[in-house]
């Protein structure tokens, strides 16, 4: 079973150099990690023009675009609901951890990134499931304040947040 964690944040944060920055880390403690990263807008992963674009404007419900270093799937919703988390965590190749980028409703463990300097409020405590601030400020908060900068800290706070007991979806 995978663990799952959220990094959570206003835009600007920083959740996609974090996550960036901790792939690194956790792959030196012999985890296995996956990425999912939510957008509100709609995908454009190749130009318009490209054979595998155009198979979909066709109306292939997937395509698949492979070569020998890396392969994509792009399966199209065509109206249909947006899947689950659970069903896509249930597509990707099996992992020690799985990190999401987005997704704050989700009810999943989450590390919220809060800058004093975006002058925004943070979301913990109206968040249950954050549990622990990365931030660049001195906070005085009840959750572990972690600091943004020491990527190898926040790494082993989330090999010993999953270690301690069985998280998992």
């Amino acid at each position: 079973m995978t663990h799952i964690l959220g990094i959570t944040g206003y835009s600007g944060s920083g959740k996609t150099t974090l996550i960036e920055a901790l792939l690194p880390e956790l792959a030196q403690l012999g985890w296995r990690v996956n990425v999912i990263k939510h957008s509100h807008h709609d995908l454009e992963l190749e130009p318009p023009r490209k054979d595998s674009a155009r198979f979909r404007s066709a109306g292939a419900g997937e395509v698949m675009v492979v070569s020998p270093f890396r392969y994509a799937i792009v399966h199209e919703l065509r109206g249909a609901a947006e899947p689950t988390l659970a069903e896509q965590i249930a597509r990707l190749a099996p992992a020690d951890l799985t990190l999401l980028e987005g997704f704050k409703s989700e009810e999943i463990p989450k590390i919220e990134i809060w800058r004093e300097a975006n002058g925004k409020p943070l979301l913990y405590p109206d968040h249950a499931s954050i549990v622990a601030i990365a931030t660049d400020s001195e906070l005085q908060q009840a959750i572990p304040h972690l600091d943004l900068n020491d990527v190898p800290a926040l790494a082993q706070f989330i090999y010993a947040f999953f270690s301690s007991e069985s998280r998992g979806v």
